[in-house]
């Protein structure tokens, strides 16, 4: 009897225990996050969890009415039944504290509205800061680049995450993590340049910046990353959107992954979006080597796979790689993708899939998780609210606001500056022209209110460069009589301020259908090189500002001016940063995130090619890039000297210490990238000329030197050998340390493995 009753006991007890486990509840903030989403997954019907696979876009339908209440379309009420995974821009036309009280209004909606109270992700992208009305405005990622200052890049995306999170965000698909060697890629200035190392420190500063340093997304202060667009996106042949990729693997891995591992293994980014191209005839998309196997078994990735705007569905009609709608719905699954980018084509048909094959439930299961984990991690099932009187303080803040002038200071380059003729002195009486189709609205008094009363100014704008339209923007012919209009200008001024280069048209995105953005040559286009040459004529000196989102073949621009300012697309200050650097109240500092070619016919060109591809040059061209990579010059004087090494022999289990003095023998106060190369002497596989493994910016007075010290490990020097592997190889290296790829002092030693 004993035994039967302790039998009774242990089987009531068992009993209890599996209920206790079958009846955890996922909103009880004490429980981990796993078991949150493993007990909220069960709940779910197979169409609600398909619903978690998917965003679309609030422009089908989300949005206020003129006294701010929800105006949805019956579509999005009807797609909002079984929830959402997300919403790409909600609210992104409307001011800060009016986007926050719509986001909080929609989300109320959207919770109230599903069976499980399931929030849905508010999604948003940053090129100039927050893509959406009231942001603070910075430059463009690839001008940051330019600064060379990763803790800058950061402070700019904790901003970009805190702007966003009080407007209503939670992810951001955004930064881009490619690699981009083609200036007639139309999405150049979205990245971070042509470099692998330069790359790889920024875009993870932007993620941890974006993300709060990861804290922030459970404290409701940032937002998440999603880093693009994986793999190889701008490698695509003949620099054109949705072009074929085709890269050797042994480049892909040493120097397209890195920027995305970094992301993943030291960011923590939340999300990856999968690539609109293919990789050696394999869609990114439909690719499970790529997006999982390089994703979550090689790197451990645990966030969630975005496709790119309706790519999945592409595999059918335009990768022509599945046989139908479902084969590539599939496929997609299959490859990795757990979240769906507008489609109504795609994972909308999973459900019907699931029927005629259960097994894919599986995968849906894998997916759904990976978007709850996201939520829960962000915190919006305990706190999906935003706390308006933050978004009043936190939006646009004069913090905020100084930083955005801060980094254009930071990033603008001299790219030249004959006989220095900057920078101007405000004390001399002078006229000066500013002229150009690149010249602003606000520029005249940008200048103004920067040199004070002894300068005067005539501006003139003259002539637009294409016709403003979005999808297939046209350029425009030029009327004679507008410029000699703008050269009478400078004829009848002191000196002429050129603002030349490209405008928002000149260089964007060629979306998938009736878009163009991508260029077949890259010169500045219209009568930008005529108007500088007929000024020049005029026997008055002439500085050019650069504006432009994709590097410039400019050469004319090189030989004519006297001094050239490389601007590519700064901030809403961008206007009051140059003309304190052009009147000398900042020594500019920025470098090159790219190299300069002469002629379209050099590209595909980057400092880092290997060595044998600067063997030949090309009949009627002068060699060698216009500018080269890393290069930025300074009011200031640096001299490089005292370059040693603490050991001239490096084994797999030591480091050696590169020191270099650095001596500021100008007569201003400057900052300065001291840049370190390394170079493979001989390697089992052709190796490139060189290779960016360090950089530090300091700042130095006048007469000031500054030993500047950095390390070289045994990981800088590994590659993908002969048989695939990342490997150490024996052997001789160069050490090259100055202020460019092309200005340096050069040491050497060796590595030995024995």
């Amino acid at each position: 009897m004993k035994k039967l009753i302790l039998a009774a006991v242990i089987v009531l007890f068992y009993s209890c225990n599996q209920g206790k486990s079958v009846s955890k509840d996922y909103k009880d903030s004490s429980l981990s996050i796993d078991d949150r989403v493993d007990a909220l997954l069960p709940l779910m019907s197979l169409e609600e969890k398909v619903a978690q696979m998917r965003i679309f876009h609030a422009n089908i339908g989300a949005k206020s009415d003129k006294q701010g209440n929800l105006k949805l379309s019956e579509k999005v009420v009807e797609k909002l039944k079984l929830g959402i995974a997300g919403i790409k821009n909600p609210g992104e036309h409307l001011p800060p504290v009016e986007a926050a009280k719509f986001n909080n209004k929609l989300q109320k909606y959207i919770i109230e509205n599903n069976r499980w109270g399931i929030p849905a992700l508010f999604v948003t992208e940053s090129y100039n800061g927050v893509d959406a009305k009231g942001s603070t405005k910075f430059g463009r990622p690839i001008t940051s680049a330019a600064s060379f200052n990763p803790d800058l890049v950061h402070q700019i995306w904790d901003v970009v995450g805190r702007e966003a999170r009080f407007r209503g965000m939670h992810m951001c698909h955004s930064p881009e993590a490619d690699i981009v060697r083609d200036p007639r890629f139309g999405r150049m200035s979205e990245a971070f340049g042509e470099d692998t190392y330069l790359t790889t420190q920024l875009v993870t500063q932007a993620i941890k910046g974006v993300q709060g340093n990861y804290k922030g997304l459970g404290n409701g202060t940032h937002i998440g990353a999603v880093a693009k667009h994986f793999a190889a996106y701008g490698q695509v042949l003949g620099g054109t959107n949705f072009a074929a990729i085709e890269i050797s693997p042994r480049t892909l891995i040493d120097e397209i992954y890195p920027p995305f591992e970094a992301a993943i293994k030291e960011a923590k980014a939340l999300g990856i979006m999968a690539s609109h191209g293919d990789i050696n005839g394999i869609a990114s998309h439909g690719n499970p080597e790529l997006l999982t196997g390089v994703l979550r078994d090689d790197w451990g990735f645990e966030g969630y796979v975005v496709s790119d705007s309706n790519d999945i569905a592409r595999l059918f009609y335009f990768m022509h790689v599945a046989e139908s709608p479902e084969a590539a719905a599939q496929m997609g699954l299959e490859a990795g993708i757990d979240v769906d980018l507008y489609a109504e084509d795609s994972y909308a048909l999973l459900p019907e899939m699931v029927k005629k094959n259960p097994k894919l439930e599986t995968l849906i299961d894998r997916s759904v998780k990976r978007v709850l984990r996201t939520k829960f991690i962000l915190g919006l099932f305990d706190n999906p609210y935003v706390d308006i009187e933050k978004t009043k303080t936190q939006v646009r803040s004069n913090a905020s606001l100084e930083l955005a002038k801060k980094s254009d200071l930071e990033s603008v380059i001299l790219l030249k500056n004959d006989q220095d003729i900057l920078p101007l002195s405000k004390d001399n009486t002078k006229k000066i022209a500013l002229l150009g189709p690149l010249l602003a609205p606000n520029t005249k008094a940008m200048f103004e209110a920067v040199s004070g009363t002894k300068i005067s100014y005539i501006a003139e704008k003259g002539f637009e460069l294409t016709d403003g339209k979005r999808d297939v923007p046209k350029l425009l012919d030029t009327d004679p009589k507008v410029i000699n209009d703008l050269v009478d200008k400078a004829r009848a001024s002191d000196l002429t301020i050129l603002f030349l280069g490209g405008d928002e048209n000149t260089a964007k995105e060629a979306f998938f259908n009736n878009g163009i953005g991508d260029r077949a040559t890259v010169e500045p286009v219209g009568a930008q090189d005529l108007l500088l040459e007929k000024i020049k004529s005029a026997g008055k000196p002439v500085i050019v500002v650069l504006k432009h989102r994709r590097t410039l073949a400019i050469n004319t621009i090189s030989e004519k001016a006297d001094a050239i300012l490389d601007a590519w697309d700064l901030s809403e200050f961008g206007d009051e940063s140059l003309a304190r650097i052009i009147f000398g109240e900042v020594s500019p500092s920025g470098k090159l995130p790219v190299t300069v070619s002469r002629n379209t016919g050099q590209l595909p060109f980057h400092y880092s090619m290997k060595e044998i591809n600067y063997k030949k040059g090309y009949l009627f061209l002068e060699d060698g890039p216009l500018y080269p990579f890393g290069h930025g010059l300074s009011y200031a004087q640096f001299d490089y000297s005292d370059l040693k090494l603490t050991d001239s022999i490096l084994t797999p289990e030591t480091e050696i210490e590169v020191s270099v003095v650095v001596s500021n023998t100008g007569k201003i106060k400057a900052k300065e990238v001291v840049q370190l190369y390394v170079k493979d002497i001989i390697g089992s596989v052709t190796r490139p000329d060189k290779e960016l493994k360090a950089f530090k910016k300091i700042e130095l007075n006048p007469g000031e030197q500054k030993m500047v010290t950095f390390k070289i490990t045994p990981d800088m020097l590994k590659f993908t050998g002969l048989k695939m592997n990342k490997i150490l190889e024996a052997g001789d290296y160069t050490i090259m340390v100055g202020t460019s790829s092309k200005d340096y002092l050069e040491t050497k030693f060796k590595l030995n493995i024995e």
